[in-house]
């Protein structure tokens, strides 16, 4: 059963000339028309339109999907190295089966070390990557073939490797005799869910996914036969939401469906200053004048769907409102810039990083940044928020034992008034990282670094990975504060006690 419902349906104008384009966006973009989003997006978009056949072509993947289960069935553990599309669909559709997956999504050597407190012996670890260049996936590939290795295991035996055809990855571990199943080259990163990333850590799970694709299939049917329920979330994305649009999976059964959501929209619009960003929300009443999207219950627009069917649709819905907003969804120009400022910040530190002077420290916080103390820097950073504008948080934390820090959204969304996103470094860079720097140039940045108590070495690279997290955050910070946005960095020299702290202080100001 798929339906939307919400207020916000009575906005919308099926008589509109906007309204009617988008009907023929539709129809184009079932005909994989690759000029719907202008001249300059033609090309990508060439290479970039066989998402809208996977729930069908991917079918060809199920016999080694099968193969694959049965192979690895014994395994205890599943450990998935990926970043952005590679590790965001296999992640929900992990928590709304109820099934263990773990998710090395960060260079954090603290978060790192949960993922090798495992028995290695009775793991599969899935190592997904387009080309295999990511530095985050081929830092955790080094890794685990070292520690298996060192664990007296035969790498070959405990890992799977997901790329493109002829990539980089591919080549190099089939040479090695590593198992790989390659992804289908003409889909783009975020809109993969549905192809060999997210099916082979999902198969190997133990979830059914020809389940997956059949329910995709059949909404995919449904829509371009009557289209107007994609059309009419399209319209009112584009035309009758602004900049900020909530997202919220409570009640829905799909814990991190609007994480997938937020990376799929705002990397693929967050572009010339026109773009959507999605604010992930922890309860439905969202916040005032922001146009608010739900799952089940109650919110200016609610889309009722089961998992697979909300892949396709809103992978569709985002690919028609780049058509209005006149913006090439498949892109993400912006991307590689922290990428370059982070490659640099290594080159200079040749291995070493430098010791950081912060310019004040209150307790277990050092601030870089303006401010006396921490309850000043927050005071003076909040009232540098641009007009109409966002905070973005960045946590270049453990995801793990450092859950509570993403309780911050909430509170400093309520003191200030403003939307607020939260984000966990380095993940976030392959997500809102785009919308950050080619979006609405309306946003103020704080990041939250936080010293680690352990480091492991990358192997063959003369850093480790507590080098990596932190050229990370400093080249992405270096990113930012070239366009002179409000930048504070909050480095916690104890974490626990550096997150109470933080936490406090937004309760007492």
């Amino acid at each position: 059963m798929i339906s939307i419902t919400g207020d916000s349906i009575s906005k919308i104008d099926r008589n509109d000339s906007r309204y009617l384009a988008l009907l023929q966006a539709h129809a184009r973009l079932a005909a994989k028309d690759p000029t719907i989003w202008g001249k300059e997006a033609e090309a990508e978009a060439t290479i970039r339109l066989n998402w809208i056949d996977l729930p069908e072509s991917s079918r060809e993947l199920l016999p080694a999907l099968d193969a694959l289960y049965a192979k690895h069935r014994d395994k205890e553990n599943v450990i998935l190295c990926g970043m952005g599309g590679s590790s965001l669909g296999p992640e929900v559709i992990a928590q709304s089966f109820k099934k263990k997956l773990f998710i090395l999504d960060s260079t954090d050597p603290n978060y790192v070390a949960h993922a090798l407190d495992c028995d290695l012996g009775k793991s599969i670890v899935v190592v997904s990557s387009k080309s295999g260049s990511t530095i985050e996936t081929a830092s955790q590939r080094a890794l685990f073939e070292s520690t298996l290795i060192k664990a007296g295991l035969v790498p070959q035996n405990h890992m799977v490797i997901v790329t493109d055809p002829g990539s980089p990855l591919d080549k190099d571990s089939r040479a090695n005799g590593f198992a790989v199943i390659n992804a289908d080259p003409n889909v783009g990163g975020r809109f993969s869910v549905l192809s060999a990333f997210g099916l082979v850590p999902a198969a190997l799970i133990g979830v059914d996914v020809s389940v997956l694709l059949d329910n995709a299939s059949d909404a995919k049917s449904a829509f371009i036969a009557d289209p107007s329920m994609v059309v009419d979330i399209a319209y009112l994305l584009s035309y009758c939401a602004g900049q900020y649009l909530t997202f919220t999976d409570e009640a829905s059964g799909m814990p991190g469906l609007s994480d997938w959501a937020e990376q799929l929209i705002a990397e693929s619009t967050g572009k010339n200053q026109v773009g959507r960003l999605p604010i992930v929300i922890e309860k439905s009443q969202g916040s005032p004048g922001v146009f608010s999207i739900a799952y089940a219950g109650s919110a200016d627009l609610v889309v009722e769907a089961d998992l697979a069917s909300q892949f396709i649709i809103w992978e569709w819905v985002t690919a028609l409102v780049g058509s209005a907003l006149e913006i090439d969804p498949f892109n993400q120009p912006n991307v590689t810039e922290a990428k370059e400022q982070t490659s640099a910040l290594l080159k200079e530190w040749a291995g070493i990083m430098p010791e950081f002077v912060p310019d004040q420290s209150d307790g277990s916080i050092e601030i870089f940044g303006n401010g006396k103390d921490l309850a000043d820097a927050l005071d003076v950073f909040t009232k540098n928020i641009p007009a109409n504008g966002y905070v973005a948080i960045m946590a270049y934390l453990d995801r793990k034992d450092d859950a509570a820090i993403a309780q911050i959204r909430a509170l400093l969304s309520a003191k200030i008034g403003r939307p607020v996103t939260f984000g966990w470094g380095p993940r976030f860079l392959h997500s809102t990282g785009q919308f950050h720097k080619g979006g609405q140039q309306n946003g103020a940045f704080l990041q939250i670094t936080g010293d680690a108590s352990t480091d492991i070495e990358i192997p063959e690279q003369s850093f480790g990975f507590r080098t990596l997290v932190t050229a990370q955050a400093l080249g992405d910070g270096r990113a930012l504060a070239s366009r002179k946005y409000p930048l504070l960095r909050l480095n916690l020299t104890n974490r626990s006690a550096g997150i109470d702290q933080l936490l406090d202080a937004l309760k007492r100001i």
